[in-house]
C-alpha cells in the first residue's frame, strides 16, 4: 500500500514555501501547494469554498495520492477543515493551526463586510501600507517591530487584487460552522495553538473541552507558530505524521 502524503495549506499572504523550515523530517512525500491567489497560482481565482474544494481534489488526483494527512494554517486551516467535512476518500489525518472553526449564522453579515473593507484596501492601495495594518491585528501582537518589518518584506511579492479574490471567495463570513461536525467526527483532529495568540488559544481550549476528541496541542508562540518556532513545530508535526509504529514512546 502507498505511504500516505502529507499535503500542507499555508495562510492568506503566504505560499507553499512557508513550510520549507517544517518539512524536512516528514516520513513519506509531501505536497505544498500554493493557494490560488498566491504564489505560483496567482492568477487562478475560485469563488468559494466549494470551487476550491474541487481544486484541492483535482490537485490531489492529479499528484495520484490516494492516502493522505492534511495541514492548514490559518485561512489554510479553515480550507482543509472545510474539506475535511466533505468526507473525502482517503483522508487519515486533520492537522489544524490557528484556525477559526466557523460563525454562527447572526455573525456572518458583519464579518463579511469587515474582510469587504481588507479586499478594497488590497485592490486600492500600495500593498506595503495595507501589509503595515494587516500585521497590526491583535492575532499577530506577538510581533514587534522588527518582526513585523520582516514580515512585511516577505510578503511584498503578493498581488494585491488577487489576494482581495481570494479574501471575498473564503470569508468567514461566507465558511459553513463546522464546530458541530469537528466536534462529532471520527476522523483524527490536531490542533495546535499559540499561547500568544489568545483568541485562537481560547477557540482551541473550547473545541477541546470536556466530550471532545480533539488532540489541543500548544507552543509558546503566537498565530503563525510554523515560521516564529519552526524547530518546535517540526517535532510536533513530525510525530503526527508517523505512523504509529514509529511514533516515540518516551
Amino acid at each position: 500500500m502507498a505511504e500516505a502524503t502529507t499535503v500542507l495549506l499555508h495562510g492568506l499572504l503566504g505560499h507553499g514555501g512557508d513550510w520549507s523550515g517544517v518539512t524536512a523530517a516528514l516520513p513519506g512525500p509531501v505536497l505544498t501547494l500554493d493557494l490560488p491567489g498566491h504564489g505560483t497560482n496567482r492568477a487562478l481565482r475560485v469563488a468559494s469554498f466549494a470551487e476550491f474544494d474541487d481544486w484541492l481534489r483535482q490537485r490531489l488526483q492529479e499528484a495520484r495520492i490516494e492516502r493522505y494527512r492534511l495541514v492548514g494554517y490559518s485561512l489554510g486551516g479553515r480550507l482543509a477543515l472545510y474539506h475535511a467535512s466533505r468526507e473525502p476518500a482517503g483522508l487519515e489525518a486533520l492537522w489544524l493551526e490557528n484556525c477559526h472553526p466557523g460563525l454562527p449564522e447572526e455573525k456572518r453579515a458583519a464579518r463579511r463586510a469587515h474582510d469587504e473593507r481588507w479586499a478594497q484596501r488590497f485592490e486600492r492601495e500600495p500593498l506595503p501600507t495595507v501589509l503595515d495594518d494587516w500585521y497590526r491585528q491583535g492575532v499577530f501582537a506577538d510581533l514587534d517591530e522588527a518582526a513585523r518589518s520582516a514580515q512585511i518584506a516577505r510578503r511584498l511579492d503578493n498581488d494585491g487584487p488577487a489576494v482581495a479574490a481570494m479574501l471575498r471567495a473564503t470569508s468567514l463570513g461566507l465558511q459553513p460552522d463546522l464546530r458541530p461536525w469537528l466536534l462529532g467526527t471520527s476522523l483524527p483532529v490536531t490542533y495546535l495553538s499559540g499561547r500568544r495568540d489568545h483568541k485562537f488559544h481560547t477557540l482551541a481550549c473550547q473545541l477541546a473541552g470536556p466530550g471532545s476528541t480533539i488532540d489541543h496541542r500548544t507552543l509558546e508562540g503566537g498565530h503563525n507558530l510554523h515560521a516564529t518556532l519552526p524547530e518546535s513545530y517540526a517535532r510536533e508535526l513530525t510525530r503526527w505524521a508517523s505512523p504509529p509504529e514509529e511514533k516515540s514512546h518516551d
